[in-house]
């Protein structure tokens, strides 16, 4: 009888369930709101590159705070210059082609896939970003957010988007329809050294120090492009969702 009242002296007592109210889960997975937020104006999407392969160049574009200033002044110009003779042909990424404009800076690009255009883009911006903190004597970020890139596919992508290039400040010079403009050359871009002008144009500054561009490699940016003709300085293309 003792052994049978110890035995239930010692069974532990049962367990109360408790009631958990239940709550909307706040942390992990995707949420509406995660993650960082666009710059105001930046047009930029966050979504994933587009896949791109070898044979297709990359018109690529960056755009730079507005404290910066103007880049189209001697001294921004040749900060970016000698940060894009340092940088414009890495392992797999080439820059073919440049135009620097008051508040963004326009790029052709050969990069042999996504990752080789994000690591070459990354080391340009960041010798960019610095020749310019150095040139304007200050610190801090410099561009404004993550570049824009579009796959050209087409000879015709390709010359339209070299003439959007190389003639872009007179559209904002002159106004952003097609149509003819000045003929002149550019000063603060690589115009003066392109070899697929139409007619020569007035040089209004000479190159000087190592080149600054790279030597095009893929088919569209070396050949293709040339079957719809060569280009004439003037002629500004229009720009649109087709080119």
């Amino acid at each position: 009888m003792l052994y049978c009242v110890n035995q239930a002296m010692r069974r532990p007592p049962p367990q109360l369930e408790i009631a958990f109210a239940a709550r909307r889960r706040t942390w992990g997975g995707r949420r509406e709101g995660a993650g960082r937020k666009r710059s105001p104006g930046s047009g930029v999407s966050r979504g994933p590159r587009p896949l791109l392969g070898s044979k297709h160049p990359v018109h690529v574009s960056l755009k730079v705070n507005r404290g910066i200033g103007s880049l189209r002044t001697q001294r921004c110009y040749a900060a970016l210059r000698a940060a894009l003779a340092a940088g414009c042909e890495r392992s797999g990424f080439r820059v073919c082609h440049y135009s620097v404009l008051a508040t963004h800076i326009h790029l052709i690009v050969e990069a042999k896939d996504r990752e080789s255009l994000s690591r070459g883009m990354q080391g340009l911006v960041i010798r960019m970003a610095r020749q310019l903190n150095k040139a304007l004597g200050r610190t801090g970020r410099v561009f404004a957010d993550r570049y824009f890139a579009r796959a050209l596919k087409t000879p015709r992508e390709v010359r339209n988007a070299i003439a959007y290039v190389y003639n872009n400040v007179q559209r904002h010079r002159f106004g952003k329809g097609a149509g003819w403009r000045e003929l002149t050359f550019d000063p603060f871009s690589s115009a003066s050294t392109f070899d697929g002008w139409r007619v020569k144009a007035a040089v209004r500054q000479i190159e000087t120090g190592p080149p600054a561009v790279a030597q095009a490699r893929s088919w569209l940016l070396r050949v293709g492009w040339r079957r719809h003709g060569l280009l004439v300085p003037a002629y500004v293309p229009q720009w649109g969702n087709r080119w």
